[in-house]
């Protein structure tokens, strides 16, 4: 099989509630988004690496939990240093071993180095990770000279886009290495929850609902460009919404009849759309293998619109971004190359997002020393063939707050009370831990932890295991990065119910 052209489309914050062809209550139409399922295939039980943003992808870029880095929790900034260390293999730096030509056009978020100016070094520059200092960063960067360790050097030879969520300063494009302009005015903080965003420095005349549209014509370029020169290529799109700010554009203003959430998610919609029809003129379709998902569950300022416009984000699953509970992780997610990849099929499989990066080598008939990649499972055999089954059968999830929660098949274990990310204090109800039989129950509503000890036992062992051996997969142990224990490490260990 010849190796195939690879896409994969990234939303921020797009709820499995959110996809009409997910969700039968939606009041939302995704056209476009449900003609990719109609041309491939639609997982139900889909998961992030993580329930937010900055751990998400980098498990998604280099198949590993973000939780073994010095990221235990939270996210990135807009001026946050790069997680991903120089030594790691990532999806762009394996697939150019193999030929191809790679962009990453959109939101980054896993962390770059900026230069700061002679007057700043030695500074407290790390503190920028809590957003304590984004004023003070905005005047200490030097934007004329170069980032490093950004996505160019994770292996892309190509970047247009965001350092962070656009909601975070500095608002200004970055091109390769370089910011495109020196930002020299002011964006101020968005007025309400659907357009927050914080007061930050920006290129002069920056408008954040101009972003989608350039990184849509910059991903069909890229597209375009590689086709006439014969490459294979690897197209990562992580665009910016529906992420706050909500910023619609005007043509799709009204259009869902879900708010400016919904008209936002169709304009989403629209840019998926786009990028299909080109590959459809350009003639290699069934060359192109095409991936659609997002980063983590709804917002939870969607909550609102289940009682304004009956429409709800998370469908009937508990939660939302941030949290242990299926809202925050599961997320909606297609794969599709017609004439390889079975049309119409919906699959009910448990399956993670961390297996994109030994899915991408596999299709592409590659491989990867076996320090690399630990957390990733190669899922061709279910995409191709419907059946694997040496496939996952168990995961560890995590939360924004750094708390665990095991899968592993029909049974799911949070290793903490509440939520886990929203700070929702439900401890009297969930008891110490959470155990939730997801066959019978899988809207998270009755708690069995009380009446399962062994499994209980058994899922917290599994959970320190994958902890301990450095890896999920197969193979040889691995050296924590971290050789001292962290405050989550030491509270799952003497976690006793």
């Amino acid at each position: 099989m010849s190796k195939p052209n690879i896409i994969f489309m990234f939303c921020d914050d797009l709820g499995w509630g959110d996809v009409s062809c997910l969700n039968p209550d939606s009041r939302i139409s995704t056209p476009h988004i449900d003609a990719l399922a109609g041309r491939g295939m639609s997982f139900t039980d889909a998961h992030a690496g993580s329930a937010v943003c900055t751990p998400s992808r980098y498990t998604l870029m280099t198949g590993r939990y973000c939780w073994r880095t010095p990221m235990k929790q939270g996210v990135n900034g807009g001026y946050s240093p790069s997680l991903i260390k120089p030594d790691r293999t990532t999806v762009p730096s394996l697939l150019k071993e193999g030929g191809y030509r790679s962009a990453c056009i959109g939101k980054w978020h896993i962390g770059m180095d900026w230069t700061l100016k002679p007057e700043s070094k030695g500074s407290a520059f790390v503190q920028e990770l809590d957003g304590t200092v984004e004023r003070d960063l905005n005047e200490m960067v030097d934007f004329s000279q170069p980032v490093k360790n950004g996505p160019v050097d994770a292996g892309f030879d190509y970047f247009f886009g965001l350092s962070a969520s656009l909601d975070m300063s500095p608002y200004v494009f970055i091109e390769n290495d370089k910011a495109t302009v020196i930002p020299d005015s002011v964006s101020p903080a968005g007025p309400s929850l659907e357009l927050r965003a914080r007061e930050g420095i920006c290129a002069k005349g920056w408008r954040h609902e101009d972003v989608l549209p350039a990184l849509k014509k910059k991903s069909i370029d890229f597209i375009k460009e590689q086709t006439v020169a014969g490459n294979p290529f690897f197209l990562y799109l992580p665009v910016n919404g529906p992420h706050t700010p909500i910023v619609p554009n005007k043509e799709f203003l009204g259009k869902s009849g879900c708010g400016i959430y919904g008209d936002f998610v169709m304009e989403i919609d629209q840019v998926l759309g786009d990028i299909v029809r080109t590959v459809d003129e350009l003639g290699i379709r069934e060359e192109t293998l095409i991936f659609f998902s997002s980063d983590n569950g709804p917002e939870t300022l969607t909550a609102a619109y289940r009682e304004k416009f009956g429409h709800d984000s998370t469908w009937k699953f508990r939660g939302m971004k941030r949290d242990n509970w299926e809202g925050g992780h599961r997320v909606p997610y297609i794969v599709s190359r017609p004439g390889t990849i079975p049309e119409g099929v919906r699959c009910d499989r448990f399956v993670e997002l961390a297996d994109f990066f030994a899915t991408a080598a596999a299709a592409a008939g590659l491989t990867y020393p076996e320090d690399q990649g630990e957390d990733s499972y190669d899922m061709t055999p279910l995409l191709y063939e419907q059946d694997a089954p040496d496939y996952r059968d168990f995961a560890v999830h995590h939360s924004c707050e750094g708390k665990w929660a095991v899968r592993k098949g029909q049974w799911k274990m949070l290793l903490h009370a509440g939520s886990g990310g929203n700070r929702i204090d439900e401890s009297e109800k969930d008891g110490p831990v959470q155990l939730y039989d997801l066959s019978l129950d899988p809207y998270e509503t009755t708690n069995l932890y009380a009446s399962n000890p062994v499994k209980c036992r058994e899922l917290k062992d599994l959970c320190l295991d994958v902890i301990n051996r450095g890896r999920s997969t197969p193979g040889i142990h691995l050296t924590p990065e971290e050789s001292a224990p962290w405050q989550q490490l030491e509270e799952l260990i003497r976690l006793e119910w």
